[in-house]
């Protein structure tokens, strides 16, 4: 629509309506890899209800991440017989026990009951069913597979060399690049990226292309740590990276062409591990420069696990004007002058020489000298 046609959308361009039409003369739903899923047998005459116990039973195994039991059949076949009883088809009764399992709030919600008369602050060893949906929401954002869900209704989840097994399997498996995706952007903050917007004339190659190179090595490096089964401390430590050329350029980083990501080997020790990358420098930064507040208490909080309390109430804005307009303070100093006051000392005495020992990395993460 034009923009101004429809009242309160006066200056921007937008959708006014939508109209779906159609199908017309329809003969049945198509199959779909959907619908396979639901319908995991076909009814056969005068054996229909053996077949929806069968559908039902599947529903419940991997909406509610369990084996279903009989008092499940109970309740969700009630529903498929009333949805009969009305003069609706097989595809009707299943499609209300659908109804009914996606409106149970042990679908909606993955609850972990406690042990009956358990002790305040004692601690207690999770079933299997639970450990199985933990397992499988961590490392695939998503339901157990049918071999979690048979182990854990088996009781051999639990066992060191089982669960060992299974965490290498999944880990194999494509939807554990959901782990790499999501812990890179929740523990590392990479999801920031996206809200990152530095000063174009200040930072004039910084655009949509490089904020996707930055998000791709992080991604790429924890996966290698990850599947490669790397010690941990190459987070910190490790002498290679994955780079495109865009993003080799960034760095200084010779011989690398072409837009396809590749391992390459660190040379400048300043780049070694995640803090000597682009996507870690960039999201601790404002956009106009770099933040060794931000910097310093990423660290303490995400890498050493020791996060500094919160800030006082009524903290002034830091100043950086100097005693005279043609004089400006260095951030150092301005940073120099916060500290002066022992409401911000505290904190700012462990945070602060932790981020300025990163000051050769401007926002954007481009190594400078001055």
């Amino acid at each position: 629509n034009t923009p101004g046609t429809i009242p309160g959308f006066q200056f921007y361009p937008h959708v006014g309506q939508v109209w779906i039409e159609g199908p017309f003369n329809a003969t049945g739903a198509a199959e779909t890899l959907a619908r396979e899923k639901v319908f995991v047998c076909k009814p056969a005459k005068g054996d229909e209800d053996a077949c929806a116990r069968t559908i039902t039973a599947n529903l419940v195994r991997h909406a509610f991440r369990r084996s279903s039991t009989v008092g499940d059949q109970t309740t969700l076949m009630k529903f498929y017989q009333a949805a009969r009883s009305d003069g609706g088809s097989f595809d009707d009764g299943i499609e209300a026990v659908l109804q009914r399992v996606l409106a149970d709030p042990e679908f909606i919600y993955r609850s972990e009951a406690e042990p009956a008369n358990l002790a305040a602050g004692k601690t207690y060893r999770i079933n299997d069913t639970a450990l199985a949906s933990r397992l499988s929401f961590f490392l695939w954002s998503s339901v157990p597979d049918d071999e979690l869900i048979n182990l854990a209704s088996q009781g051999k989840l639990r066992e060191p060399a089982v669960l060992e097994r299974q965490v290498k399997r999944m880990l194999a498996d494509p939807r554990s690049d959901a782990l790499v995706s999501n812990f890179t952007g929740q523990w590392l903050g990479v999801r920031s990226l996206k809200t990152m917007e530095p000063v174009v004339n200040l930072f004039p190659d910084y655009d949509d292309n490089l904020r996707a190179a930055y998000q791709k090595e992080i991604e790429m490096f924890f996966a290698s740590v990850v599947q490669e089964d790397r010690s941990i401390l190459d987070l910190l430590t490790a002498d290679y990276t994955f780079v495109n050329e865009r993003l080799a350029k960034h760095y200084g980083i010779p011989g690398v062409y072409g837009s396809h990501f590749r391992k390459v080997q660190i040379a400048d020790p300043n780049r070694r591990g995640i803090l000597g990358q682009a996507s870690f420098l960039t999201v601790t930064s404002e956009s106009n420069r770099t933040s060794p507040v931000k910097r310093g208490k990423y660290i303490l909080e995400t890498i050493l696990g020791t996060p500094p309390p919160p800030p006082p109430p009524n903290v002034p804005a830091l100043k950086t004007e100097g005693d005279s307009p043609d004089k400006p303070r260095t951030l150092r100093e301005s940073m120099q002058l916060h500290r002066a006051n022992p409401a911000c000392a505290s904190c700012h005495a462990r945070m602060d020489p932790l981020g300025f020992a990163l000051e050769n990395f401007d926002a954007v993460g481009k190594f400078r000298d001055h």
